[in-house]
């Protein structure tokens, strides 16, 4: 099971090899890497061990990833993208390995990178969600995703903008067959109550003046079931939901950025109030029972939408008051 741990970029040239999903014997692999059978038996492992990576061995016909791997690549991404989109996007990079996404982001941003920075991994060793809890984050299965924007209104700007981003995710994915998504505030994309997919938004600079986001996505594509142990929540996959027409994770990503890099682009101006009615209809827990918490305090009600600004409409005995995001949590009452 992956950790937060540091590791290397796996081998890419045996990745890629194995990529094909067909058998590739060990003397044919040493004799493409330039090693001995030894150090192909070694890096082997190390894919099955630091990768979660499942490499089949079968005596006389070799190894093979079985159903084989797609690797994200810049170049087609950024051919699949819209005219606008690819206006928008500034660089473009994909790693093998990154300790976070969000985190690469935020470094580059300390760095002085302009807007519009996106980044890319095939795994995070420390990937995490909401409230420091861990992202799992398997190599070339899922998508880590990471965009950053500038805006001048300071916090105040990005209110509801994590609510935007959900229904962003949700159209990319209506526009590739896949629907029945549903949202939960405020960051959460669910199929019939699993999770699929969350975001996390994290804002450096003025709070009340210039100030920069990161966005982050994280979406499950073909999650390995073993890899998977170690979530405390019910949850889902693309592959669970598309079957045998899941599109590949390079034309997912184009399509992610073909909704998200407008949404970034023009949020400053039109602010959250033309998402709401979009994220209303896919509110997972419209009318339902549901409990809030932060910390110690919990407070039960009914989930009346969110207002103008994001926020979630709590109805109890004392009225519908509004709920903001940052580090509550909502569950469904029991």
């Amino acid at each position: 099971m992956l950790g937060n741990v540091a590791v290397s970029a796996p081998n890419l040239s045996l990745v890629n090899r194995l990529a094909d999903g067909a058998f590739h014997s060990g003397e044919a692999l040493a004799a493409t890497l330039g090693v001995s059978r030894t150090a192909v038996w070694k890096q082997l492992n190390r894919l099955q061990e630091d990768y979660g990576l499942a490499v089949e061995s079968v005596k006389g016909r070799g190894y093979r990833i079985p159903g084989g791997l797609e690797l994200l690549e810049a170049p087609r991404i950024r051919e699949a993208l819209s005219v606008r989109s690819r206006h928008l996007l500034g660089e473009l990079l994909i790693e093998p390995v990154l300790d976070s996404t969000n985190a690469e982001a935020l470094r580059r941003l300390a760095a002085g990178s302009p807007p519009g920075f996106c980044c890319s991994a095939e795994l995070q060793t420390a990937g995490r969600g909401r409230r420091g809890r861990p992202w799992v984050s398997p190599f070339a299965r899922n998508l880590y995703l990471s965009l950053t924007w500038e805006y001048e209104g300071g916090a105040a700007a990005l209110e509801g903008l994590s609510l935007a981003v959900g229904v962003a995710v949700v159209r990319a994915l209506e526009s590739l067959g896949i629907r029945g998504m549903q949202l939960k505030w405020p960051n959460d994309l669910l199929f019939h109550g699993a999770k699929l997919g969350g975001i996390l938004l994290e804002m450096v600079g003025d709070a009340a003046g210039p100030c920069q986001v990161v966005v982050g996505v994280g979406l499950n594509v073909h999650m390995p079931t073993g890899v998977a142990a170690s979530i405390d929540q019910s949850w889902t996959d693309l592959r669970s939901l598309a079957g045998d027409q899941l599109p590949g994770r390079n034309h997912l990503l184009a399509a992610l950025l073909d909704q998200l890099l407008p949404l970034l682009a023009g949020f400053g101006a039109s602010g959250f109030a033309p998402w709401r009615e979009a994220w209303m209809s896919l509110d997972a827990y419209a009318g339902a029972p549901v409990v809030i918490s932060s910390g110690d305090f919990r407070q039960a009600g009914t989930a009346r939408g969110v207002d103008p600004r994001g926020a979630l409409q709590l109805e109890t005995s004392l009225g519908v008051q509004p709920v903001y995001g940052g580090e509550v949590s909502l569950r469904p009452a029991s």
